[in-house]
Parts: C-alpha cells; structure tokens; sequence
C-alpha cells in the first residue's frame, strides 16, 4: 500500500510540474499611479474632470485582471476658456440649510471679513427623489424640500465672490421663468430645478424653507 501511495504522490508532483511548465507563473496585472486630475471637460455647466492610469504589466496565465483605468468626478468650473466669468444662468447652485448661516457670520466677523450680502428667493419646481433619502443628521433638512414651496438663499461671506459680489449660482441675468439648477450639499442625489422670484437686497431669511449659497 506505501508503494502505491508513494506511486499517485509522485504522479500527482508530476502533473502539477507539467502543468506550471505549460502555463508559467501566475502574474496579476499592475498597473501605475493616478494621475492628476485634470480640467472640467466643459466650461459653465456642471459636467466632469477625469484621472487616469495605465498597464505597467498585463495579467498573464489567469492572474488577477487589470483594475478601471479612468476615473470620473464631477466638476463645474465658473470661468471660460477665455478668462471671462461664466454666466450666472448656467452655473447650478450649492446649497446647504440656513442654520450654518450664524456660524458662518461669527467667523466672517471674526476674520474682519464680514460683507454685506443679498438673498434670493427662488421656486422650487422639480426635486429628485433622492433628497428623500437623506438620513445624516446633516443632511436631514433636505427631506422638507417640496416641489411648488417658495425657498429663501442667503448670499454671504465667504460664498460671495470679492470681485463680481455674488454668489455662483444665484441666477442673475437669468431670462423670467427660465429654471434653473440647485444641487443639495452632502448628499450627490438630491438636487433639482427651481425659479428665480426676486433678489432681495437688504434681508433675513425665515427659518423655514431657509438655505445658504455655498
């Protein structure tokens, strides 16, 4: 019985040494670092910059396959190729809950930086349902967002801009009733279209239905 055990351990080392000289070395695919990200693939509109990397070595003999080598983020970038400033229509607006705003006052105050800002008073008309699924205790306010209600945004330091003084995204020179774009701050799935109602120049915005530029 040993010989006949010792005869299939032989047979066995046999195969598997026909089989590595058949096959060759099991070698998984590498590949390099990112790169840098590069530029907004458009200008003034919310679209997307891209990093990529590429094969240093191809998987061979049924090693582990290569990973994605592009990657996407979204972007928006608020100035032209031509250095001019974007117009304010096709720049969609970041938005967080109007209870950062006092927070945010203290700082500016703090810093000497304190500016007086505007707010903006826009419709909503069209909310992804996404915002419904907001359970951070951050982002819990976008669950209140209804489609029809009338929405407060407060402009102020640091998201008013030191050159223009506005906010990215506040749609001034927008046409009468033209929608508009808004994206929620801490959560990529709420975001929708609203109207812009009227600026308002002096104001304080209720804390119902109250928002901050970002």
């Amino acid at each position: 019985m040993a010989g006949a055990s010792e005869q299939v351990v032989s047979w066995e080392q046999s195969a598997l040494g026909a089989a590595q000289h058949n096959c060759g070395t099991v070698i998984p695919c590498a590949v390099s670092q990112w790169s840098v990200w590069s530029g907004c693939a458009e200008p003034c509109k919310t679209t997307y910059r891209v990093r990529r990397r590429h094969i240093i070595q191809e998987a061979r003999n049924g090693g582990e396959a290569c990973p994605p080598l592009e990657e996407r983020a979204g972007c928006v970038e608020y100035w032209t190729r031509q250095g001019t400033e974007c117009k304010q229509s096709l720049i969609p607006a970041s938005i967080t809950t109007g209870g950062f705003g006092k927070a945010r006052k203290k700082r500016a105050a703090a810093d000497g930086n304190e500016r007086a800002g505007y707010c903006v008073e826009f419709q909503l008309v069209a909310i992804t349902p996404g915002c419904l699924h907001s359970h951070h205790s951050y982002t819990h306010w976008m669950q209140y967002l209804r489609e029809g209600h009338t929405v407060c945004v407060e402009c102020q330091h640091p998201a008013l801009d030191s050159r223009s003084l506005h906010c990215y995204g506040d749609g001034s020179g927008s046409k009468k009733n033209q929608l508009l774009h808004w994206q929620a701050v801490g959560n990529p799935q709420c975001k929708g279209t609203w109207k812009r109602i009227r600026q308002l120049d002096t104001c304080s915005c209720p804390s119902v239905h109250s928002f901050l530029f970002i």
